[in-house]
């Protein structure tokens, strides 16, 4: 898959990134900690790739993602994917997490049931752990059993994928011990 620019853009939770091609996002970043760590990543991840000022469709995402990481609560779930090179019950899996609002969530089951495959929970799991567009595909959103986190595959982890679901909402800050 190849991507014809890509931008960095800062959010709530820090520097984000999104690259683009001709048939929409080709891929999405979450914060790496640090400007320059998010902008090595999407390097090494598009290589070829100038970083470049985005069209008026790929800014709209990006204040879409930036209004999403704040508390907004837009929706993303017809933003253009490119997933030429995601394999199909990636793919599948990647639809169902779009179409769950912000503020709300499902566990790996509920998707697996979705998808009329109970019983591949875990399988649901690691396609979620190779999304390549979060956070505009919402796998934060996905949990375990229970309401548990799960996993999360971005940079800080689940104390990450739960920062996300407080702003949006979906879980109760945790207090704040003395």
């Amino acid at each position: 898959m190849t991507a014809q620019g890509f931008a960095l853009f800062d959010t709530a939770i820090g520097w984000c990134g999104i690259a683009w091609g001709e048939r929409g996002i080709v891929g999405a970043q979450l914060p790496e900690g640090s400007e320059h760590r998010t902008r090595t990543r999407l390097r090494r991840r598009f290589p070829e790739t100038p970083e470049t000022e985005p069209s008026p469709a790929m800014r709209k995402v990006i204040d879409d993602v930036v209004e999403l990481l704040a508390g907004g609560q837009p929706d993303l779930s017809a933003v253009e994917l490119d997933m030429t090179d995601v394999p199909d019950f990636h793919r599948r899996v990647y639809e169902i997490a779009l179409a769950i609002p912000p503020g709300k969530t499902l566990t790996y089951g509920e998707v697996a049931h979705r998808l009329g495959m109970p019983g591949s929970a875990q399988a649901v799991g690691q396609a979620l752990g190779r999304n390549p567009f979060a956070p505009v595909v919402p796998c934060h959103r996905i949990l375990a059993a229970g309401g548990k986190d799960g996993g999360f595959s971005a940079n800080g982890g689940v104390a990450t994928k739960r920062r996300m679901l407080v702003i949006e909402g979906a879980l109760a800050e945790e207090p704040t011990l003395f």
